[in-house]
């Protein structure tokens, strides 16, 4: 009768088993999102340890060199110069008197290669040859200014001239006007204008349409 006695209580023994040797491993924890019971709602990174960059607060930024100052070392944690504007402030101030001196460089000397053109000092020798222009304005006929201004157009390759300026002479001045047109590639320019207005509004045609000009070939000045 005493053994099944003995028997029921090692079974009791039994039944709850120490490990010893287990419960020295601790249990393995995986990142997870899920919130649990009793957890704080800081998801846990494994990534995250308290030697990370990002858990230390960052340092505070020193600002920029000013303009013109030397910078002696090198520092992380300078913040950057503010980036210099697109267009520059002097190029903005002196912009527009840059448009202006090449505004006027440009018309100058297109006017300048009209004054030098064979039209204009062909123009100039037709007059000093002209014995009616002589008795009017007198000799020495030239350009009424120093910087003479030739207004018009002058297009000898698409046939187009007309131009007009100021002449003077040892008596008086007055505006030259020629305006011819050329019909044609390979034609001849026909004279459609070319007159002597005075200062007192009085015109003269120089040019005669039937071809009864003065040729100043046939009759040299000097003789």
């Amino acid at each position: 009768m005493a053994q099944p006695r003995l028997y029921s209580a090692v079974l009791r023994t039994r039944t709850n088993p120490s490990f010893q040797c287990l419960r020295r491993t601790p249990p393995h924890r995986y990142a997870s999102l899920a919130s649990e019971p009793g957890a704080s709602s800081t998801p846990v990174v494994p990534w995250k340890t308290p030697h990370s960059i990002t858990s230390w607060p960052p340092e505070p930024l020193i600002p920029p060199p000013r303009d013109g100052e030397l910078l002696m070392e090198r520092l992380p944690n300078r913040e950057l110069p503010e980036l210099p504007p697109f267009i520059p402030k002097q190029v903005t101030r002196t912009f527009p008197l840059f448009i202006i001196i090449m505004s006027a460089s440009i018309f100058a000397f297109f006017n300048y290669q009209k004054q030098e053109s064979s039209v204009v000092t062909s123009t100039l020798y037709a007059l000093r040859t002209n014995p009616m222009v002589r008795d009017i304005l007198g000799d020495e006929i030239y350009f009424a200014s120093k910087y003479p201004w030739i207004k018009g157009e002058i297009n000898q390759v698409h046939g187009r001239i007309n131009i007009s300026f100021w002449v003077k002479g040892t008596r008086t001045q007055g505006e030259v006007r020629l305006r011819c047109r050329r019909k044609g590639r390979g034609g001849y320019f026909t004279t459609q204008e070319w007159s002597l207005t005075m200062e007192d509004g009085r015109q003269i045609f120089l040019y005669d349409p039937e071809g009864n000009a003065i040729d100043p070939f046939q009759e040299p000045m000097g003789e």
